[in-house]
């Protein structure tokens, strides 16, 4: 089940949050989340769902003999990670390498066909930070696995994130207030969210499928708009759902935290990656980097570091080489970056943005593109001036013509003139929620009106 269904927007939220205020005790009302969290799940992946219950329950049970055993507490944590990091690597990765084995051996391992559970990325860094988090004694035991489950399994934030970390959550799973002023408030930003992926993301992807998939007549100029569009609509699909996950969490009284801060601004590769996918940046930083000694130690284990953190953060997003080779490029630039740091800060900021952006747009283009003979055609092709037949283009997908016409109002948005204008425009909230309302209005109008988009992280 996905937000942008009429599946979950008509049935699924209404009932349950329907459910949720006509309970008066907080123990019921966190019961109604987990059932319906689990419904959410389960209703794509039954199977699955026995999965994700499985993972927080070795969490509590590691947790519990952490506790419980300080002496053995060392090896019980090792055994709790190593099982949680091994489900991971099961599904997402035990496939891709059988891939890569055979092409060197000729063996056939019949492993090619394993399905990833949607979302276990995702909640499984969820469980590593309480497993972490406990043993660092950061936090208090959950000593109620139900709680630990809803923690894990709460359908907002579930399948793609942000990646909320159990501190942050701790008091509320068990205190927390909901008010009519939080729940407009959340529906409001559920509402920009909806609109960003349906109206935004979905229109500006049609770009770059028609220019990726035309075998003839595409030249540079064409695929840097591909690679433009594909670069917004990353941005406003998957900060769509951010924004969506946070609002939801802010109706049932969770405050979660934000994930993406107009990463498009950015005047360096290192001002990216603080903006964009900031609960993932941080979780790398804070349970990677850091114990692995951050950038305050010799320049060759610095380098080290980087490269360690940013293979994994690539292998995290997928398993296929453009990954690895996304994750490795962002440890060049970034390192490039430390080490020319004294000449870079003397450039104008304009360059700084234009080197920015420019480079974030041919990561996605990486990042997009897992055929690596295909990615290496169209990088090469970027660079490399050949004229284009953009009327060949239209006539071969004329609804690439009007889905262009998107982009300029994407890239306008992809700054921070909205919430500038809120504050020197003071807009009566009655206001504000009659835009939302006719925004609601054209999003359901959007999803009636096409066919079934998944979010793109839905994959990782």
């Amino acid at each position: 089940m996905v937000f942008s269904s009429m599946t979950f927007l008509v049935f699924f939220l209404p009932l349950c949050t329907g459910a949720y205020f006509l309970c008066g005790n907080r123990g019921w009302r966190n019961f109604v989340l987990l059932a319906f969290s689990l419904l959410f799940y389960a209703w794509g992946e039954p199977k699955n769902v026995l999965l994700i219950i499985a993972a927080a329950f070795a969490a509590y049970l590691g947790g519990l003999g952490m506790c419980r055993f300080p002496k053995a507490k060392k090896p019980i944590f090792a055994v709790t990670v190593v099982l949680l990091t091994a489900n991971l690597a099961v599904f997402k990765y035990l496939g891709f390498l059988a891939r890569e084995a055979e092409k060197l051996t000729g063996i056939d391992f019949g492993l090619h066909e394993i399905v990833l559970p949607i979302g276990i990325s995702f909640y499984t860094f969820q469980i590593l930070s309480y497993v972490i988090d406990l043993y660092r004694g950061e936090i208090a035991l959950q000593k109620n696995p139900l709680k630990l489950l809803l923690y894990v399994s709460l359908f907002p934030q579930l399948i793609a994130g942000p990646i909320v970390r159990y501190k942050t959550v701790e008091i509320e799973l068990s205190r927390r207030s909901e008010s009519l002023s939080a729940a407009a408030s959340g529906w409001r930003r559920f509402t920009v969210g909806l609109a960003k992926k349906v109206i935004v993301a979905n229109k500006v992807a049609q770009v770059a499928e028609v220019i990726y998939s035309s075998s003839s007549g595409v030249g540079a100029l064409a695929y840097w708009l591909a690679a433009l569009a594909y670069t917004m609509q990353i941005y406003y699909d998957f900060s769509g759902y951010s924004d969506m996950a946070i609002g939801l969490g802010r109706i049932f009284g969770f405050s979660f935290p934000e994930n993406f801060d107009y990463p498009y601004v950015s005047r360096s590769i290192t001002e990216f990656w603080r903006r964009w996918h900031i609960s993932l940046s941080r979780w790398f930083r804070d349970y990677i980097y850091i114990p692995l000694g951050g950038s305050r130690t010799t320049r060759l284990k610095w380098l080290r570091n980087l490269l360690v953190v940013w293979g994994l953060t690539g292998l995290w997003h997928g398993a296929d080489w453009n990954f690895i080779i996304w994750g490795l490029y962002f440890a060049v630039l970034l390192a490039a970056e430390k080490l020319c740091g004294r000449f870079l800060s003397r450039l104008p900021g304009l360059f700084g943005w234009l080197y920015t952006f420019a480079a974030v747009n041919v990561s996605w283009v990486i990042f997009n593109i897992t055929d690596l003979r295909r990615l290496a055609k169209v990088l090469a092709s970027m660079f490399v001036y050949r004229p284009t037949d953009f009327t060949a283009l239209v006539m071969a997908d004329s609804s690439v013509a009007n889905a262009a016409l998107y982009l300029p109002l994407a890239l306008v948005l992809a700054f921070p003139v909205v919430r500038e204008l809120k504050k020197r425009v003071r807009v009566p909230e009655a206001a504000l929620n009659l835009c939302c309302l006719l925004l609601m209005a054209l999003s359901l109008a959007a999803i009636v009106s096409s066919s079934f988009d998944p979010f793109i992280y839905f994959r990782f």
